[in-house]
């Protein structure tokens, strides 16, 4: 039997609702599933190293975003393999949670895979899609930018982030150029940043906010196969103008 370290909570999510009892080491971040039974060795961009190796895995699954460069060298510097994502759009993430599951860490490929597969297949395209802006952090305000994989959930569910072609990934912009971006909505997700509904609209005034499920805009896992009926149930009001024939 492997033993399996995961650095990327939706990855824990993927490997435990195929064989839990592989994961020996889970960061403090990884919320589903609830109760699982595995060390906890800190969080995503703060792992105890020193842990990780004690445990001896076979595996540690990481991803260039979520995960430090300094971290995954030092574990492959202690003789550890290292697997890491790059994912970039829901197709990417399909494929890369297929390698991930059925060759390096041996499992049969799951049923929620081909769920999620079937799902993100169904959602027809938007005629004209609503421009948003879509932040993820405040203090700074942080925000979409090019090649996210959230900014590809949207975009397939009718949601065009105008931040989509700035030079950096989750660009740090001031909150009047927020304001002033010609958004006709504002989408706020529950994580990274726990946007409620009394922290986050009040500094958009006049504009509509979308409060959604972070796990679901941003997890590749399990969560793919509901994640546009959820969205797109969170978005409906705010959208469903512009999906009229």
């Amino acid at each position: 039997m492997r033993r399996i370290v995961s650095l990327v909570p939706s990855l824990t999510e993927a490997v435990a609702c195929s064989a839990p009892e592989l994961l020996v080491g889970v960061t403090d971040w990884c919320t589903h599933p609830p109760g699982l039974d595995a060390a906890r060795i800190g969080g995503t961009k703060n792992p105890d190293v020193p842990r990780i190796i004690a445990l001896g895995p076979d595996l540690v699954l990481a991803n260039e975003e979520e995960n430090r460069a300094a971290d995954l060298d030092a574990l492959r510097a202690a003789g550890l393999a290292v697997w890491v994502t790059y994912v970039r759009d829901v197709s990417q993430a399909l494929v890369s949670l297929d390698r991930l599951l059925t060759r390096a860490c041996g499992l049969t490929r799951p049923q929620w895979l081909d769920d999620a597969e079937s799902a993100w297949s169904a959602v027809d395209p938007v005629r004209e899609a609503v421009r948003a802006v879509v932040p993820i952090w405040r203090r700074p305000w942080m925000v979409l930018g090019r090649d996210t994989f959230a900014g590809d959930v949207l975009r397939r569910l009718g949601v065009q982030h105008v931040f989509a072609d700035h030079a950096e990934r989750y660009p740090a912009i001031a909150l009047p150029e927020l304001r002033a971006a010609g958004a006709q909505l504002v989408v706020l997700p529950d994580e990274p940043y726990r946007f409620t509904a009394a922290d986050g609209p009040e500094a958009f005034p006049g504009l509509p906010c979308a409060l959604v499920s972070g796990r679901h805009l941003t997890w590749y896992g399990p969560s793919l196969a509901e994640a546009p009926q959820v969205l797109r149930a969170q978005l409906r009001d705010l959208v469903i103008a512009n999906e009229q024939p």
